[in-house]
């Protein structure tokens, strides 16, 4: 990951995504992409596709595609959480990221946001009965 982050941190936000789906039937991704293209926003669309992102039950998925050398941050709610907040509280999320990361806070800020996000799926989408982690919590790389 360059000098962006570490194996133990990639591990560690693993471990927050598992923490933050805990109590929420959301799910959480977070995917790295060092695409040269500079279409990052459809990118992040298509990503968010082959991740089968949109096929969860209560269409409550959350994507946090970042391309750390083009200093570009996408941030994808599916229609189900969409609704649930405003677009105003992915917009306070992106810029707390954004801000962090020019600090160099990369791991730092990627965490907080995962936990962050976990506590609103918390609030709009709470286990009832046994919670199914309907997809993979690893980071995956382009």
């Amino acid at each position: 990951m360059g000098n962006f982050l570490t194996n133990q941190q990639i591990a560690s936000l693993v471990e927050a995504i598992q923490s933050a789906e805990e109590h929420s039937t959301g799910e959480i991704r977070v995917h790295i992409d060092s695409n040269t293209e500079t279409q990052n926003a459809k990118t992040a669309f298509k990503v968010f596709e082959k991740l089968c992102m949109n096929k969860t039950v209560e269409r409550n998925a959350v994507l946090f595609h970042v391309n750390f050398e083009q200093k570009y941050l996408t941030i994808i709610g599916d229609v189900g959480i969409h609704e649930k907040v405003s677009q105003s509280y992915w917009d306070h999320l992106h810029d707390y990221i954004t801000s962090e990361f020019a600090k160099g806070n990369y791991h730092k800020a990627l965490k907080s946001a995962i936990l962050e996000t976990g506590l609103e799926l918390k609030k709009y989408f709470p286990v009832k009965g046994k919670n199914h982690n309907e997809l993979p919590n690893e980071i995956t790389f382009s």
